[in-house]
Formats: structure tokens, C-alpha cells, sequence
């Protein structure tokens, strides 16, 4: 049993009790909000994602893959957002003017609430995936309490 902060969880819809950023202090799970590894930041020196990737020993190259990969199986590349794919997409609450909007191109019929809900319920997914992918045994270790805390939760 992990014990979680409260306060660096969020009730998202389509992901109860989902992680903050990385760089804020989140828990593994926050990986699926994180940037493409080989870019410079505005804020880089609060980027804690290499940092993470290191100790649960997850190459930058696995994890692009992991995250392109799963892109392109949900039609979540764009030209729209940064670095050409929605998987790379954060979780900003007010909104990302250009996740947003490629989102409403991959979900033309749907109303916010409803893209919203699915958007998380996928980066839940792909946080899945990323955890998963680690086979180092130490990383693993490490993980394992957040992927039985994902595959189990009832709250999704």
C-alpha cells in the first residue's frame, strides 16, 4: 500500500485521484503528463522527468517510443500541439489553447466535458503503459504499488 499525498493528487474527470506534475513532486503515475525528452524548457530547471526516468530505469528512448506509439494508436499526433503529439500534452486545469484545440479536431462531435473525460482516461492508459515498460527489477520494485493502484482503482 502506497500512501499518497492529498495534495498533490487531482479529481479529473475520467481520472479520480490522478497525479500532479512530475516536476512538481508527483508520483510515477505523473509521467504521462510529461514533455519529449531532448527539448529545452522555459521551465527546465524544475524538470524532474530525466530525473525519474533515471531511477526507475526507463531510457528517454523507451519512453519517447512508449508515448509515440501509443499516439499513433489513438490518433493523437497533431501539428497542433507541442512536440507533434497529444501524449505529450500536460494536464493543465485552465486549459491548453493548443491541446484544447486538437482535441476538438480528434473529437468534432463530442462537448468538452466529454473530451475531457477521455483525454484522462487515455494519459490513465498511457500511464499504465509507461509503468509497465520498466523491467529493470529495482524500477520495478519501485512502480509495482502504482500500477496495482491504477489497475485496481475503482474510481476511474
Amino acid at each position: 500500500m502506497i500512501d499518497l499525498d492529498p495534495d498533490k493528487l487531482r479529481d479529473l474527470p475520467g481520472w479520480k485521484g490522478a497525479p500532479i506534475h512530475i516536476c512538481m513532486d508527483a508520483d510515477y503515475r505523473g509521467l504521462t503528463f510529461c514533455c519529449k525528452p531532448g527539448y529545452s524548457l522555459t521551465f527546465g530547471f524544475k524538470c524532474k522527468r530525466d530525473e525519474i526516468l533515471d531511477e526507475i530505469g526507463l531510457s528517454p528512448e523507451e519512453f519517447i517510443r512508449i508515448k509515440e506509439e501509443f499516439s499513433k494508436e489513438n490518433d493523437w499526433d497533431s501539428d497542433i500541439v507541442c512536440f507533434g503529439s497529444i501524449s505529450y500534452c500536460c494536464m493543465r486545469r485552465g486549459g491548453c489553447p493548443r491541446r484544447d484545440v486538437a482535441l476538438f479536431d480528434r473529437y468534432p462531435n463530442k462537448i468538452k466535458e466529454e473530451i475531457m473525460e477521455i483525454y484522462y482516461k487515455k494519459k490513465r492508459e498511457l500511464a499504465i503503459r509507461i509503468l509497465k515498460a520498466v523491467d529493470n527489477p529495482e524500477g520495478k520494485e519501485k512502480v509495482k504499488p502504482y500500477i496495482d493502484l491504477l489497475e485496481n482503482d475503482t474510481n476511474k
